[in-house]
């Protein structure tokens, strides 16, 4: 991510999240030494992206979202891939997640990548008060395969 993609990620973060990152967070995330951003490129506009903070041998996912239109189409696997590539170059051995209780879809795609779930923090989603699942891939160790866009 660089400070020119910040306008169409808070964007995508209005689009897709009910309590979205605002502009000012996303440019404080360019500036992070700790912060790694993919963003995913299809029909010339940014229309998938993830982030993840990487720090002591453990990556920490903070968002991924793909627009609504192509979602299902296996790009929130592929960024998830790139992400575990981009986390494993910098030295990560692990990573972790939340995710929302009731998101199935996205704890689906997780389990697949090997993610499993660790534990629950009570209430972690002000906007409903709904719980997140904690989950953790301990054994980070993805296929190499091409995105099925630019990143």
């Amino acid at each position: 991510m660089q400070r020119g993609d910040v306008s169409r990620i808070a964007q995508l973060e209005r689009i897709c999240f009910r309590s979205p990152w605002s502009e000012k967070s996303l440019l404080g995330e360019v500036k992070n030494p700790v912060a790694h951003y993919r963003v995913g490129i299809l029909d010339a506009d940014i229309q998938a992206y993830g982030g993840m903070w990487i720090y002591f041998g453990e990556a920490h996912l903070t968002n991924v979202a793909v627009a609504p239109e192509y979602r299902r189409q296996g790009y929130g696997r592929a960024l998830m891939l790139d992400l575990i590539q981009t986390a494993l170059l910098h030295g990560a051995e692990r990573m972790t997640l939340e995710v929302r209780e009731h998101n199935q879809g996205a704890q689906a795609l997780y389990k697949g990548l090997g993610f499993e779930t660790a534990g629950r923090r009570k209430r972690y989603y002000s906007d409903t008060g709904e719980d997140a699942f904690i989950m953790w891939n301990d054994h980070l160790s993805a296929q190499v395969a091409p995105p099925p866009f630019h990143i």
